[in-house]
């Protein structure tokens, strides 16, 4: 029969991955709360009028038209049959799917508008145009 020593060395087999998961948790939380501004990413400088907000939390899809008439969903750039690929695949995902339009105010007033005719034949129900706040003239 043999006996321990109460001060024998074992190895320990076990891994402590609580920092890990603390990691993973930290960056999850910090994806949650950057993913929103990433979509607004593409400098507009977006016509002043008057509006309401848009509800953050909302399923609002985000066309951005910059200056120079490049068309972006997301943060995404893409040509007009791209766009009605990406749109037409959304509305059937879901048929009550917002789409928010951000014409930057140099942009061409009819590319914002091709991209409004484009999504209404799509049958997205909803749209809204950004504005940056009321016009001071």
């Amino acid at each position: 029969m043999s006996r321990r020593h109460p001060h024998s060395f074992r190895p320990m087999i076990d891994m402590n991955l609580t920092s890990m998961s603390d990691l993973t948790f930290l960056l999850l939380i910090t994806f949650i709360i950057t993913f929103p501004m990433i979509e607004q990413g593409i400098p507009v400088k977006l016509p002043k009028g008057e509006s309401e907000a848009v509800d953050p939390q909302s399923n609002t899809s985000v066309v951005s038209v910059d200056s120079e008439g490049r068309v972006f969903l997301g943060g995404d750039p893409l040509d007009m049959a791209e766009l009605e690929a990406a749109l037409r695949a959304r509305v059937a995902a879901d048929p009550e799917v917002r789409l928010a339009i951000r014409g930057d105010e140099k942009a061409d007033y009819g590319r914002v508008a091709e991209v409004a005719r484009l999504a209404h034949s799509l049958g997205v129900k909803s749209m809204t145009l950004a504005t940056s706040g009321k016009s001071s003239d």
